[in-house]
């Protein structure tokens, strides 16, 4: 039995609110699908709306991954290592498509929530993974930390983003 069979129950649970969350965002980009796109409302999707989408999508692939039956934690912190690092990556890739857009101007809680959180989640991913060796215990608690983190994110952008569209960027009648 290795130390993830007691995390089983808390993945299920998070990968398929993660799941569940996936499938409302769509539900809800379909149903705005039809506004008319003001200047700049592409890259302000890139920026906004398709990170909460890799977040929840991390999140389900964390919950899949740590719920696999594998006989050593190794090749999982491995995995959930380089999730981390790619995570890493995709924070300074929404930080390039934030900048440019001109649709919405980021404040600070766009920046926190965006950017910010999302990277220490990653690097949280990341830095467990090296630290598995000697503290499995205290890793598997990072990770789930910085899943429900990543969660947490999504759900407050999704909101956002509804939020915005329903009371900012309402079509003229």
């Amino acid at each position: 039995m290795t130390p993830l069979s007691a995390w089983e129950n808390f993945y299920v649970i998070v990968g398929s609110f993660a799941g569940a969350l996936i499938g409302l965002q769509f539900v809800v980009l379909t149903l705005i699908a039809n506004r008319p796109i003001g200047a700049g409302t592409a890259q302000a999707g890139h920026a906004f709306a398709t990170p909460t989408i890799v977040h929840f999508g991390t999140v389900l692939l964390l919950a899949g991954m740590l719920s696999a039956p594998w006989q050593e934690i190794a090749p999982a912190a491995v995995l959930w290592g380089l999730l981390g690092l790619s995570g890493m990556v995709y924070a300074a890739v929404v930080v390039r498509r934030m900048r440019p857009q001109a649709a919405y101007k980021p404040v600070f809680e766009d920046w926190l929530f965006h950017v910010l959180l999302p990277f220490a989640a990653y690097t949280t991913l990341a830095v467990t993974a090296f630290a598995t060796r000697s503290h499995v215990r205290e890793a598997l608690f990072g990770i789930g930390t910085a899943s429900l983190l990543l969660l947490f994110v999504g759900i407050h952008n999704a909101w956002d983003v509804v939020t915005y569209h329903v009371f900012v960027n309402r079509p003229r009648s």
